[in-house]
């Protein structure tokens, strides 16, 4: 799977290097299902993929992909038609990167409906960790989910965060909290109450969670409204995707 996986986006604005630990890590968090999982094989490998996951009546697409070699043929068409067939569930998520124009083509056709777009950031910072949040107790991950005002995309809903095989860290305090994974820099979700805004804590958060791990962080399929916030705060935007849904 992983040399499938590093094969069929060899070529993307993002190439994937993944090791194989890594590739587990983040299907398991996504919640990949390996019965529900399709394939296309030349002989004994592995030329094509969709990497299903579902919780409860909501399925989502963890990755399609086809080998360099095999494209121009519908395989990644016939598998994602399958997938279609076989989910047992209501309704089927996925995002596409908004230059992959190809995809986002394929998806449309097959039926899929662009819900909303979406940023990707990385943040890096060297200042001193600021006095903030040092010592306070880290909220719990439904309250900091419930400071949101809109729905985290499907890798970094509460549901996720818990599914993870690879530990996370809380940082907060009762008017506003952050996770971060220490393995990659992945923050899911990072949010301030409402009341409590406009005091430089979401700030705060980033500089305490990128101390925390010590490497960039990567805020991931963000909605445009948190684009001005991490500009300010010195973050960079790395790429977009088009969350799509298809009712089945």
């Amino acid at each position: 799977m992983t040399e499938a996986f590093n094969d069929a986006f060899s070529d993307y604005d993002i190439p994937a290097k993944y090791t194989t630990e890594y590739l587990t890590n983040l299907v398991i968090r996504r919640g990949y299902r390996p019965d529900l999982a399709v394939g296309a094989f030349d002989g004994d490998r592995l030329v094509g993929f969709v990497f299903n996951c579902l919780d409860g009546q909501e399925a989502y697409n963890s990755g399609t992909g086809t080998a360099i070699s095999h494209r121009r043929r519908g395989i990644a068409r016939q598998l994602m038609q399958r997938s279609i067939e076989t989910l047992p569930a209501k309704r089927y998520i996925l995002e596409v990167i908004d230059t992959n124009t190809r995809a986002e083509a394929l998806y449309r056709d097959l039926g899929f409906v662009e819900t909303r777009r979406l940023q990707c950031w990385t943040f890096w910072s060297a200042a001193a960790l600021p006095p903030l949040l040092k010592r306070q107790q880290a909220a719990a991950l439904q309250i900091i989910r419930s400071w949101y005002d809109f729905a985290p995309a499907w890798q970094n809903e509460v549901a996720s965060i818990r599914r993870a095989s690879e530990p996370h860290i809380v940082i907060g305090d009762e008017n506003c909290g952050a996770v971060v994974f220490p393995s990659n820099g992945d923050v899911p979700l990072l949010a301030v109450k409402p009341s409590a805004r406009r005091r430089g804590l979401g700030r705060a958060l980033l500089e305490v969670a990128a101390a925390r791990v010590g490497k960039p962080l990567r805020i991931m399929n963000v909605e445009d409204s948190v684009a001005g916030f991490l500009e300010r705060c010195g973050a960079q935007k790395f790429v977009r995707q088009i969350e799509m849904v298809r009712i089945i």
